[in-house]
């Protein structure tokens, strides 16, 4: 197939550090030119990718200190899809909401994942005029809040196979990787990994939104023994970070869409001792790569099961999973049924088929 890929330009594609929705777009995009498709990449220039690359800015907006407004950039992107979407057998964008208005002025099929939470009320009346909109889900969870809106798939992330190795050993430690927020709940990592006796070490994000968060009511508590904040990563140390843990901790109190770190730590073979917010019940297969828990109590407790799990086993059941490979099936069904809407839709990503077995 001819497919255009159509990725925020806020970070690179694949980012420099943190960046799941973009990291999710080089993936699915070098899986597919892998698999001998067609693809067009619409995303910033310091961008890298097999596929074709269209940039519509030189760097990632984020990292441009001139930047005042991305809002110009952002059209100049949509200006050059529009141009060239005649070509394509089907447009996958994964922009939010800002294309909506002109889907009906694309000369090809579109399809839209939503990365981000939906639990928002203006949501509610932007779905319903849109309603001819087709969306992907990453969960089925996500979709609680937008039950009516134009759902065309569910399909689960996905990771290339060998992207990070597996780790038939920890290192004694807990790990918290990803964004310091009040919703992901660093404090209550800290608290864990406290009662449960083992050392945590922090390799997070802080952005400026969350930095009087992280001034106010974390760094107080990183003085406490045992308790070691890296700051944020990039790709190549995620594989010896992720790996050398004995559990990664994911004690998140909001309805988080997927959660692309559990798979991560999967991939190394290291469980994950989560609350069960938002996606974490269709992520984890509890008792067999990770811990589902509702309190701190229940977590610490949950540290000293998991590490009695078979590693090995945690990262077979990522293979069977969330593979890169799965999820680029999982949205060329997709493609395909939005391009030929006489086909047959796919009811449920290859993933939870799996789940469910």
């Amino acid at each position: 197939m001819k497919i255009a890929q159509i990725a925020p330009l806020m970070e690179a594609v694949p980012p420099l550090l943190y960046g799941g929705t973009e990291r999710i777009v080089s993936y699915l995009t070098e899986e597919l030119v892998r698999q001998g498709h067609d693809v067009t990449l619409f995303a910033s220039g310091d961008s890298r990718t097999a596929a074709k690359l269209v940039a519509s800015c030189d760097t990632a907006l984020r990292l441009d200190p001139r930047l005042l407004d991305p809002l110009p950039y952002q059209m100049l992107q949509l200006e050059a899809v529009r141009r060239r979407a005649g070509s394509f057998d089907i447009l996958h964008f994964h922009t939010d909401l800002l294309h909506f208005p002109l889907l009906g002025a694309f000369d090809a099929p579109a399809v839209t994942t939503l990365h981000g939470r939906l639990d928002l009320p203006a949501l509610v009346p932007f779905y319903r005029g849109f309603d001819q909109a087709k969306v992907v889900s990453i969960s089925h969870s996500q979709r609680r809040p937008l039950p009516d809106a134009g759902w065309c798939g569910n399909v689960y992330h996905g990771l290339p196979r060998e992207l990070l190795p597996f780790t038939p050993s920890a290192r004694g430690y807990l790990a918290f990787l990803g964004r310091i927020s009040p919703e992901k709940r660093p404090d209550l990592a800290i608290s864990i990994a406290r009662r449960a006796g083992l050392p945590l070490r922090i390799a997070a994000k802080v952005d400026r939104v969350d930095r009087e968060y992280f001034e106010t009511r974390i760094r107080p508590l990183l003085d406490q023994p045992g308790i070691e904040f890296i700051g944020e990563i990039g790709e190549h140390q995620k594989a010896e970070f992720l790996g050398g843990a004995a559990a990664l901790l994911f004690p998140i109190d909001w309805p988080e869409p997927f959660g692309l770190v559990m798979i991560e730590a999967m991939a190394c073979g290291t469980p994950v001792v989560a609350f069960g917010c938002g996606a974490v019940r269709e992520v984890i297969d509890e008792g067999v790569t990770g811990v589902v828990v509702s309190d701190i109590e229940e977590a610490a407790a949950g540290v000293k099961q998991a590490a009695l799990f078979d590693r090995a086993l945690v990262r077979a059941r990522f293979a069977q999973r969330f593979t890169a490979e799965r999820m680029a099936a999982d949205y060329l069904d997709v493609y395909r049924e939005a391009a030929d809407p006489g086909i047959e839709p796919v009811p449920q990503s290859r993933a939870l088929l799996i789940h469910a077995a």
